[in-house]
């Protein structure tokens, strides 16, 4: 047996034992590695350049950052904006939730957290107001998959890393993507709501309201233009935006909401930190996977075989969009980055492919992940708030799902989408 074929099938068989991915992946390197003259003292060095990087150190930054901000009231002031600017409106809740997600978006970085924190809110008053059950959790899992597009993104960093690109511009390029996708988001949810003859809410609207809702709300509605104006700025790079955000987080939960105290602060960080230590070691596990591939040639054969279907760049990266949406349905999506990253990049670089532009599609695809059983882990966080059956919810987001496969497919023949911005401030 190939060192390839262990490595796969060891894989697959830890996968299924139900090991968790960093373990699999160590484990069926070893595995490989037996087969292999190759030194040993390659695992332990390798592992150790995964998890020492040093733009990994925004991760569980901006992950404290956005807990603090949820515990601490941030959440519920954004909604109350949108609320009161879109709520009037026939399925203005909707609308509601799906902008309220891709504000917190630039907080978070996390798809299942933005889920969580606006659905937490909106999926109660939704009910509460006639909407379906399976319509509120429905657009709060859709709304929650921007959190991970929409900088500041954590697997964005991790593929930024991984394919040496720029983590600054992978952020910078995500804005505009987000928007079209939280547009497109947006029109299936009013649309939605228009045929089920779902109402808006009994409170007038007002500019005068609008206006003394976004004062009260002035902490929260500022935070995303510190923490991203900021690195769009050139005033501090990424990793340092995402310790401003937790000094940010800290002062607004402590002196404007006064929500913030010692216990709720070891809180935020004993969360933030057994969120990112399976992460850390999800990295450098990986790492070992993929230098074993390229090591072995895998990537080369991979080119030969995507090239020998096309040449054209837009039909192979169609075909690698089919496959990453296939493999996001079984794998998580930090798993999915690590694994393909080291694979995909010299296809990319071959075929002449932007890595921004592929990064960017490469995170949509993710999202999609995030809506499709068995694995969608929006769907879960959905089902528990709203308390409908996963098949049944799996259903209602399909329109959703359809909107972000186009949109998939807009940015995938437009690179300037992507790219655009991104060019626009570095030549600035």
């Amino acid at each position: 047996m190939s060192p390839v074929a262990a490595l796969l099938i060891g894989l697959l068989v830890c996968l299924v034992m139900g090991m968790p991915v960093f373990i699999a992946l160590g484990v069926a390197s070893l595995i490989a590695f037996a087969m292999t003259d190759l030194p040993l003292t390659i695992i332990p060095t390798t592992i150790y350049q995964g998890m020492d990087q040093f733009s990994l150190l925004a991760i569980p930054m901006f992950i404290l950052a956005g807990t603090i901000m949820e515990r601490t009231g941030l959440t519920e002031d954004i909604v109350a904006v949108f609320l009161k600017i879109f709520g009037k409106m026939q399925g203005g809740l909707g609308v509601a939730t799906i902008l309220s997600c891709m504000f917190f978006s630039s907080l978070n970085g996390s798809g299942p957290g933005t889920t969580a924190a606006v659905g937490s809110v909106m999926i109660p008053a939704m009910v509460r107001r006639g909407y379906g059950a399976d319509y509120a959790g429905a657009v709060s899992a859709s709304g929650g998959t921007l959190g991970i597009l929409i900088p500041p993104s954590n697997p964005m960093i991790i593929y930024g890393v991984l394919a040496n690109v720029s983590i600054g511009a992978l952020f910078i390029a995500g804005f505009l993507p987000g928007l079209l996708i939280g547009a497109a988001q947006v029109f299936v949810a009013y649309f939605v709501a228009r045929r089920a003859n779902f109402g808006g809410t009994d409170e007038s609207f007002s500019w005068s309201g609008v206006a003394g809702t976004v004062w009260r709300s002035k902490a929260a509605l500022a935070a995303p233009f510190v923490v991203l104006g900021g690195i769009y700025g050139g005033v501090f790079t990424p990793v340092e935006a995402s310790v401003i955000a937790v000094v940010y987080a800290i002062l607004a939960g402590r002196f404007v909401y006064n929500r913030l105290g010692m216990r709720t602060l070891y809180e935020c960080v004993r969360a933030a930190s057994a969120t990112f230590g399976p992460i850390a070691m999800l990295i450098g596990t990986s790492l070992l996977f993929g230098k074993l591939l390229v090591l072995n040639h895998v990537p080369e054969v991979i080119v030969s075989f995507l090239t020998g279907i096309s040449s054209n760049s837009f039909v192979v990266i169609l075909i690698i969009c089919g496959f990453l949406l296939v493999i996001g349905m079984f794998m998580e999506t930090l798993s999915t980055i690590m694994i393909l990253t080291p694979i995909l990049v010299p296809v990319l670089n071959s075929l002449h492919v932007d890595l921004i532009q592929f990064g960017v599609i490469f995170v949509v695809t993710n999202e999609v992940a995030f809506l499709t059983p068995p694995l969608g882990v929006n769907l879960f966080v959905a089902v528990s708030m709203a308390r409908v059956p996963l098949e049944r919810l799996a259903w209602h987001v399909l329109p959703y799902v359809v909107a972000i496969v186009i949109c998939l497919i807009i940015i995938a023949l437009y690179p300037g989408i992507a790219t655009w911005l991104p060019q626009v401030l570095r030549s600035a």
